[in-house]
């Protein structure tokens, strides 16, 4: 299959089209940068350049591929309506590209706010709705599309999708610890945190493109839930740092942005993923992960 792919040098991304590649696809990729144009060539990757504000040339890609996977995303923290507004319109032109087509369109979405007091479920409806709404509305509009010939299917992932080279939630937190010589959770530390492992995700996101029906929400979660207290632990048993709790009240001024994630409960499960795809995650846990040392080495800015 030739499949078309936005964020295709991004973390999940680049492992994504590893698998892609390695399964026999043919893969075009979407570069915003030389470095990464050069990344993706170097590993046989046909390359468009543009970015997520390139409709236009997003709209082509979309259009002369088999199937497309868009994993890309904007990720302004500062500024979460310009990340939503670009997802919802990549979504929407891809979406018209691939109309009355039936050909494959897996795009990412997440596990956050799907349920309360109870590991999310790949049966629970996603509650955000429309343009304004997180992402952009993004997982409901993607799946408007079905109606108009398209399989579209949700990658719904975990709030980390680990590995050494991870620049994510918790090479933040990590970023934090060291920033305030202490290794802190918010209040009790018992919201938990779903967690995949970025190899696992990648096969996840190749089979529902291969396999999954139109309609379909996959979640790419081998944990259903770690405490963020343990995460916390993970940290400075491998900084060398206290740890303690920061009460709620207190968090954004600790953590930042991050605060607004890591206060919250994001579990979920995925046995009905398992099911249809035949998916068994094999890759270490994110504590093992952690305790390997991926996030030691990764150097982001504190999430302040």
């Amino acid at each position: 299959m030739h499949v078309f792919v936005t964020g295709a040098s991004g973390w999940i991304g680049s492992h994504t089209v590893d698998d892609l590649l390695a399964a026999g696809h043919v893969v075009t990729g979407l570069a915003r940068s030389d470095a990464s144009a050069a990344a993706l060539a170097a590993k046989g990757v046909e390359v468009l350049r543009g970015d997520l504000d390139d409709l236009d040339v997003i709209h082509r890609g979309a259009a002369e591929s088999e199937g497309v996977l868009h994993l890309a995303n904007k990720h302004d923290f500062a500024n979460p309506a310009v990340s939503d507004a670009a997802e919802r319109a990549s979504i929407e032109t891809i979406g018209g590209a691939l109309a009355g087509s039936d050909r494959p369109f897996v795009f990412a979405a997440g596990v956050a706010g799907l349920a309360s007091g109870r590991p999310a479920t790949e049966a629970d409806p996603n509650p955000f709705v429309g343009p304004d709404a997180p992402r952009g509305g993004g997982e409901n509009r993607g799946f408007d599309f079905v109606e108009q010939g398209v399989r579209a299917v949700a990658a719904r992932f975990s709030p980390t999708t680990h590995g050494t080279g991870d620049h994510g939630f918790v090479a933040y937190i990590v970023a934090t610890a060291r920033q305030h010589g202490v290794s802190a959770y918010i209040g009790e530390g018992t919201n938990r945190w779903a967690a995949v492992h970025v190899t696992d995700a990648a096969r996840l996101v190749r089979l529902g493109l291969e396999q999954a029906p139109a309609g379909t929400r996959m979640h790419a979660v081998a944990e259903t839930g770690i405490p963020t207290r343990a995460i916390a632990e993970a940290i400075g048993e491998g900084l060398g740092l206290p740890v303690t709790s920061i009460d709620p009240a207190d968090a954004p001024a600790h953590f930042g942005f991050m605060a607004s994630f890591f206060g919250i409960d994001m579990s979920a499960t995925s046995d009905a993923t398992r099911e249809l795809l035949d998916w068994q995650p094999t890759g270490p846990g994110l504590l093992e992960d952690i305790a390997a040392g991926a996030y030691f080495d990764v150097r982001v800015a504190p999430a302040g």
